[in-house]
């Protein structure tokens, strides 16, 4: 029994060392130890700031690059240049085949190909011009001028289907037959006739002194210059093909 009390009087007893200790109050860091912390959390901060400004320049480097042109754009772009150097309106056939989706077209045979296209479906669409100025005159030698005019355009687009035509290759034929010496020859015959009948329709309503006549000639002007940039084109094949380093079969 006397045991169980003292054990119940040293369990509530106080350690004198335990209440120095509680009673010494707590030192605040060294000097040296608050600078050693400061200078760890500025290095921190000053990592994170720099790591933000590394992120961004490779964001910015990410986006630089997506935006620069891919080679394969830029071989298209040099291919149309090259072929449409050798026209009277190289700028304007530069920017009229790069808008046309084309799917090789960093090949110069396709390249004219596209520019014979523009020229058939310019002259298709101003085919039927003459029939509609005819409707509106009432001058006899106008109408009789105009008529002819119809005649000659209904040639000329019969003169550029022959040379779409002469393009085609049949089933597994290959682009690399789109042009050969020989289509090339009937080509430039058909083309030049083509443009011929142009001329001799504005010809004709000249020496009537038709009314007419500007408003024909504003009309053909872009056909006349497709037409103009396939044939140059056509006469400059071999050389084109040379800097491609191809030739015509």
């Amino acid at each position: 029994m006397e045991e169980s009390v003292n054990f119940v009087k040293g369990y509530g007893k106080v350690n004198h060392s335990d209440e120095e200790t509680a009673a010494v109050p707590r030192q605040s860091p060294s000097p040296k130890r608050r600078k050693a912390t400061a200078a760890v959390i500025t290095l921190g901060l000053f990592a994170i700031i720099l790591g933000g400004i590394i992120g961004a320049a490779e964001v910015h480097h990410r986006r630089s690059k997506s935006n620069e042109p891919q080679p394969s754009l830029v071989k298209v772009a040099e291919s149309i240049k090259a072929v449409c150097a050798v026209t009277q309106h190289p700028e304007s056939c530069f920017t009229d085949v790069s808008t046309i989706d084309s799917g090789n077209i960093a090949d110069p045979e396709v390249i004219f190909n596209l520019t014979l296209r523009l020229a058939v479906n310019e002259l298709a669409n101003i085919s039927s011009l003459p029939k509609t100025l005819i409707s509106k005159s009432h001058d006899l030698r106008t109408g009789s001028a105009l008529r002819d005019c119809a005649t000659l355009f209904d040639d000329a687009v019969s003169q550029l289907s022959r040379s779409v035509d002469a393009m085609r290759v049949g089933p597994g034929g290959g682009e690399e037959k789109l042009l050969t010496e020989v289509k090339v020859a009937d080509m430039k015959t058909w083309i030049s006739a083509a443009m011929t009948d142009q001329e001799t329709c504005v010809d004709g309503l000249e020496e009537m002194g038709s009314p007419a006549v500007e408003e024909v000639k504003m009309r053909m002007q872009r056909s006349s210059v497709y037409m103009s940039n396939s044939l140059a084109i056509l006469t400059n094949i071999d050389a084109i093909l040379d800097k491609f380093g191809l030739r015509l079969h």
